[in-house]
């Protein structure tokens, strides 16, 4: 998707967003709410959804697309790659990543985003896959870094 159209479609994504956080102030219906527009609205978005930290371990939670790995293994793949190095990693091309985590061989690029609590503290990530190479850039993690500022707002 070309850079301003994207852009274009995140301002009204975090604006629809917005109007609707003010409705309920549950973390879970915000997350809930956020991946179900993000993946209806976002046309290269193949797997959208959170992962969350619970006891030491990267369990999913809440997600659009096909079903997926209910539980990352420890320190391998883009998750917890994100966790560890406590930052939005965007991979092109996921079969160049080291330690990739293959939950659907039709992923081909992928980007990660740090969930924080209101403390700042990461409790999980939020997880985008897409089917094509390159898909992700830094438009994407701008604008998903602001949106999952909503659901603690």
């Amino acid at each position: 998707m070309e850079s301003k159209k994207k852009e274009a479609r995140y301002l009204r994504i975090y604006t629809q967003l917005e109007k609707l956080m003010t409705t309920c102030k549950d973390e879970e219906a915000r997350k809930a709410s956020i991946i179900a527009v993000l993946h209806h609205k976002m046309d290269y978005f193949f797997w959208t959804g959170f992962y969350m930290l619970k006891d030491g371990e990267l369990i999913v939670s809440k997600y659009q697309g096909p079903v997926a790995c209910m539980l990352l293994k420890k320190s391998t793949g883009v998750c917890w790659a994100t966790i560890n190095q406590q930052k939005s990693i965007v991979v092109d091309d996921v079969q160049a990543f080291p330690g990739h985590i293959a939950c659907d061989s039709r992923t081909r690029s992928e980007i990660v985003i740090p969930i924080k609590n209101k403390e700042g503290e990461i409790v999980g990530v939020l997880d985008v896959d897409s089917k094509d190479l390159n898909s992700f850039d830094e438009i994407d993690r701008i604008y998903l870094e602001k949106i999952l500022n909503l659901i603690t707002n």
